[in-house]
């Protein structure tokens, strides 16, 4: 997607910019990988449990963490982390929201697949494999996880969640069964041809939109689920709600040669202002 210097960090405002598109060895070298996303704020009880996690998960990939302006010692001890080889970390200046960490941590995604991760531990990366095995056996271009069918994250959210896959299948057709889940595998390659405006938790339902009004046919697969409460650390509110409602009604309608980009066109700038960049040492 782009290349940027291997060996760059910077603990003031980045002014670097990735913004060239990677050569063919370089992108076949990545063949096969994925790109695990994590957008982070204010976890930091779980960063070390999280990164175990998914760094036991047997898939190949890198993982791509942007703390989203953490306050409570996250980002400090996401810098105090020796480098790793398949880490990359990413501090936005201030809290910009879910949607927009993911589409800061797409412009260092580098495999074949991108795999969104929350950071609360709720979803369990030894999902994976399945997860990817649609993609890699060619048999769909996008997977999402589908959780239990119980309302063990709370009823309030069960429903939303519900009202959600109910109002896509009735605007986009497309026969899922939860759309708002957080575990998306993606080709990058069509996630790059979008351009995403998301800020908050509107990342989901604007993807969703886009990959159906793209012809995109989602395929599922089930996952395990451990949900958290809001006085556990949940972040999503109400408001958040209703503006994935109008985000799904919204792309229904937008003409795709507003949001779509050419393919192979190339992107000169990060979308929010980064102030702290750690790239794997090789």
């Amino acid at each position: 997607m782009y290349s940027v210097p291997t060996d760059l960090q910077i603990p003031m405002r980045v002014s670097t910019l990735p913004a060239t598109e990677a050569s063919e060895p370089a992108r076949a070298s990545w063949q096969g990988y994925v790109s695990v996303i994590v957008p982070v704020y204010n976890e930091v009880a779980h960063v070390d449990e999280l990164l175990a996690a998914i760094h036991a998960s047997p898939v190949k990939k890198e993982i791509i963490i942007v703390d989203d302006g953490s306050t409570d010692g996250t980002r400090e001890k996401l810098q105090s982390m020796p480098a790793m080889d398949d880490v990359t970390i990413v501090f936005h200046e201030k809290n910009c929201g879910k949607g927009a960490a993911i589409r800061t941590a797409l412009a260092y995604a580098r495999g074949e697949y991108v795999l969104i991760q929350d950071s609360d531990l709720e979803y369990d990366p030894q999902d994976y494999p399945a997860l990817l095995r649609p993609l890699e056996e060619g048999k769909a271009n996008v997977v999402y996880g589908v959780r239990p069918d119980r309302p063990e994250r709370g009823l309030r959210f069960f429903l939303g969640a519900k009202l959600l896959t109910h109002l896509t299948n009735l605007l986009y057709g497309a026969g899922i069964h939860d759309e708002a889940t957080c575990y998306k595998a993606v080709r990058r390659s069509l996630l790059k041809r979008m351009q995403l405006e998301c800020h908050r938790f509107e990342f989901c339902p604007e993807v969703t939109g886009k990959l159906c009004r793209m012809g995109e046919k989602i395929d599922e697969v089930p996952i395990s689920y451990n949900p958290r409460s809001a006085v556990e650390g949940k972040k999503i509110r109400h408001s958040d709600g209703w503006l994935a409602i109008w985000t799904l009604i919204r792309y229904r309608f937008v003409p795709p040669s507003q949001w779509l980009q050419p393919t192979g066109e190339e992107r000169s700038a990060l979308p929010f202002a980064v102030s702290f960049l750690r790239l794997p040492p090789s």
